[in-house]
């Protein structure tokens, strides 16, 4: 054990402080146990929230998507199919066509989206198809021919709509008839209503085959996107420029965090002014660890003179008082870690704040706490701190022993 150490955990333990003393520097040991509590629940929201969302659109959409150049379609998808199922990194690859109609049945009507799929293969990639509530994903006609539509728990709920049910969809791409241009409105039947727990999914999309898709979309043979889901995502980007570069000219791709970066900005944003807000606190608590050391100081003074005229030289003066600010900050930074980290598991564990899925993407607010974010809220804390103690520990290494001694 180092003597300045030693000096420092007496002068911080010692009984005979003024009441003033001891209760500000209890006082900064809270101030910084808040900081910290408060900085650790406020990240672990923000990261919570921003995996939940990221895993919901993850299982929602694709993660890579491959598109014509122009608005001609990808006439050869099948044999793209054949080319990119087997690659590297790749776990599943889809076509799709996706097509703005018009559902009427039930109680009225609304404009959606709808998403024209290979039943089997995307019954195998597509999280949302595994996440029915009534009904199947099979995509079964009825004994009239008539296609199956799927659609979420939110629409089927705004619009009256039951498994069974029969709607009318409504495609802007009309057909050319001797009367006119007349839209195409084909029946569908709903088949199936899933939660995809994702607001938009649930509220506005509908799934339906490949070939009824191409039906009101009045081309053949044709997808809009063959879409791409990644083993890891973290290769997204990878594996869209080796599909480009495998697809040929006249290709685009893009990527889900190209899609959704405007949101992820937003979030890191957020979460950034969050920091440096709350991280306030910990200045303040770091401005009461000064005003401790500079008292100590003040009242140490003669046994500071006394440790001098003994050989204890300015940098172990120093240091002393630096090893007290850092030990009110370590234990400031142990109890908020404890503090907030504990509260952040009961809140996610138990779901303590509950949300209104038709306004947010998730139904319950959730706590991530991460330990990169521990690491470098301790690094700031004792930053802080170590900072408060430079103004009172260059005064303790200051004091001239003869001038505090001169009338012992």
């Amino acid at each position: 054990m180092s003597f300045e150490w030693m000096v420092a955990v007496r002068y911080l333990r010692s009984p005979y402080k003024p009441a003033v003393l001891r209760l500000i520097t209890a006082l900064s040991v809270l101030g910084v146990a808040a900081g910290v509590a408060t900085l650790v629940i406020a990240l672990s929201v923000n990261t919570g929230f921003r995996q939940a969302l990221q895993d919901r659109l993850l299982g929602a959409t694709a993660h890579v998507n491959l598109t014509r150049n122009g608005s001609e379609g990808i006439r050869n998808h099948r044999a793209l199919l054949q080319q990119f199922r087997g690659m590297e990194g790749v776990r599943s690859v889809t076509p799709a066509i996706y097509q703005t109609v018009l559902l009427s049945g039930g109680s009225s009507a609304r404009g959606i989206l709808v998403k024209g799929v290979d039943p089997v293969l995307e019954r195998e990639s597509n999280e949302v198809l595994q996440r029915m509530v009534k009904g199947d994903a099979q995509f079964a006609a009825d004994e009239d021919g008539i296609p199956a539509l799927l659609v979420g728990k939110l629409l089927a709920s705004d619009l009256n709509l039951d498994v069974g049910d029969y709607v009318i969809l409504t495609s802007p791409q009309g057909r050319l008839t001797p009367f006119g241009m007349i839209p195409r409105s084909p029946r569908f039947r709903i088949t199936g209503i899933y939660d995809s727990g994702f607001y938009d999914n649930d509220a506005n999309w509908g799934f339906v085959t490949l070939e009824s898709a191409q039906l009101l979309a009045g081309v053949s043979d044709l997808a809009g996107v063959v879409e791409f889901r990644v083993a890891r995502i973290d290769e997204a980007e990878a594996i869209a420029q080796k599909v480009l570069q495998a697809a040929g000219p006249g290709f685009a791709v893009s990527t889900w965090s190209e899609m959704n970066q405007a949101l992820f900005r937003a979030l890191r944003l957020e979460k950034l002014v969050t920091a440096i807000f709350i991280g306030l606190i910990t200045f303040v608590a770091g401005l009461n660890i000064l005003v401790v050391l500079a008292m100590t100081v003040a009242e140490k003074s003669r046994d500071i003179a006394v440790l001098m005229s003994l050989g204890a030289r300015a940098r172990q003066i120093r240091n002393i008082f630096i090893w007290q600010g850092l030990v009110v900050g370590g234990l400031g930074n142990a109890a908020g870690l404890a503090l907030g980290y504990s509260i952040a598991w009961l809140a996610d564990r138990y779901r303590l704040i509950q949300l209104d899925p038709e306004v947010y993407a998730i139904p319950y607010v959730p706590f991530h706490a991460s330990w990169f974010d521990a690491l470098w809220i301790i690094a700031a804390t004792l930053a802080v701190s170590a900072a408060a103690t430079l103004f009172p520990a260059r005064a303790a290494a200051r004091i001239l022993p003869v001038e505090i001694l001169r009338y012992e």
